[in-house]
């Protein structure tokens, strides 16, 4: 009888573009296709750091230059050294800002608002 241990480790990914990101890494099918899945962990803010909620990243074998295994501790530290976004508020606005007017702009607009005076 053959099991398969599903893939669950700390690491640090080393991504084509110099970029890197840390956290826990698993493996993810969707639409048949793998991919490698980080779970990037939060952390409170530190300092002149600020905080930095919890996100997961999804990454094709192509992307992924090389995959450093670690502790916890480690991939936590590395993580709060890089601070990876998963997506920054002028990025949003930026984003909103672009679509065409006829696709909704103006309603997704004032949600994103409403969110960010929320906060």
């Amino acid at each position: 009888m053959m099991t398969s241990e599903k893939f669950d480790q700390w690491a640090i990914i080393e991504l084509f573009g110099h970029q890197r990101i840390a956290g826990r890494v698993t493996e993810e099918t969707i639409g048949g296709c793998s991919f490698v899945r980080v779970d990037v962990p939060a952390f409170e803010a530190v300092g002149h750091s600020t905080a930095t909620q919890a996100f997961t990243k999804l990454f094709g074998q192509g992307a992924i230059y090389a995959i450093s295994f670690v502790d916890e501790g480690a991939a936590k530290m590395v993580a709060r050294q890089l601070r990876v976004q998963p997506i920054d508020t002028y990025s949003l606005r930026q984003a909103l800002q672009d679509l065409p007017a006829d696709t909704g702009r103006d309603r997704l607009q004032s949600s994103f608002l409403e969110d960010e005076q929320a906060c």
